[in-house]
């Protein structure tokens, strides 16, 4: 079963609704329209993300590998109920959602998305990222030529200044980097509603594998010491010079 259109008109009507008793009786259209186009690409998924890293889980079922359409919404300013995003994502530690690096997929109104990266990247892994970086590690340098071949953009909140203004501007994109993903926006509803979406998103992965080892590799350095930049001196002429 595919996603179609009605899959993205249902997500829309139902944030629009915002209303558990709409939800409660149109439960058996999110169930086929939703649901279980889902629970089938995540399935579809598996194999490759296993063939990756064994160690990542999945688990086709909601709340587990896949997101739950109803928010929680206590800590937020958002008090909608529903989301009209759903995704599915590949980890080591479901528990660990704000720690370790995730395959994922998700389908939005406008377009679906997928890539690998964090959510939201420690400091002592951003650390770690940053020193092999800037040593030009070979398994950074492995997943730069991934990154640059695959078409994926490179993502995360930046520090508004530079803290290696000498590097080149390549390396700067990266360690300027808060957190860091890589992620492809595809706009191709044909695709997404075609039984080819899984080899397609499968393809992905596996162009982003060596971007996962990057990450795993960090994760697997500790904390690292990042070295602070020296600032730049510009040498000053003599006061009688003036």
């Amino acid at each position: 079963m595919a996603f179609s259109q009605r899959t993205l008109e249902f997500l829309v009507e139902n944030r629009l609704q915002n209303s558990k008793a709409w939800f409660d009786e149109h439960k058996e259209e999110y169930r086929l329209l939703v649901l279980e186009p889902m629970i089938q690409l995540t399935a579809a998924l598996g194999p490759t993300v296993l063939d990756i890293d064994p160690q990542l889980i999945v688990d086709p079922r909601q709340g587990r590998s896949i997101s739950r359409v109803r928010r929680d919404n206590r800590f937020t300013h958002d008090k909608s109920l529903y989301r009209e995003v759903m995704w599915c994502v590949f980890l080591r530690d479901k528990k660990l959602w704000e720690g370790p690096p995730a395959f994922y997929f998700e389908i939005r109104p406008d377009r679906f998305d997928f890539g690998c990266g964090y959510y939201q990247a420690g400091a002592n892994t951003m650390a770690a990222i940053r020193e092999m970086i800037l040593r030009n590690d070979p398994v950074y340098l492995e997943a730069r030529k991934a990154w640059k071949e695959g078409g994926f953009q490179l993502e995360g909140d930046s520090y508004k200044r530079s803290k290696y203004p000498a590097q080149p501007e390549e390396k700067r994109n990266w360690l300027d980097r808060k957190t860091m993903s890589f992620n492809k926006d595809c706009f191709d509803f044909q695709l997404l509603f075609s039984d080819r979406l899984a080899d397609y998103v499968a393809q992905g992965f596996r162009q982003l594998a060596p971007v996962y080892r990057f990450f795993l590799q960090a994760e697997a350095r500790g904390p690292v010491v990042e070295e602070q930049p020296q600032p730049q001196v510009i040498p000053q002429r003599p006061a009688e010079m003036w």
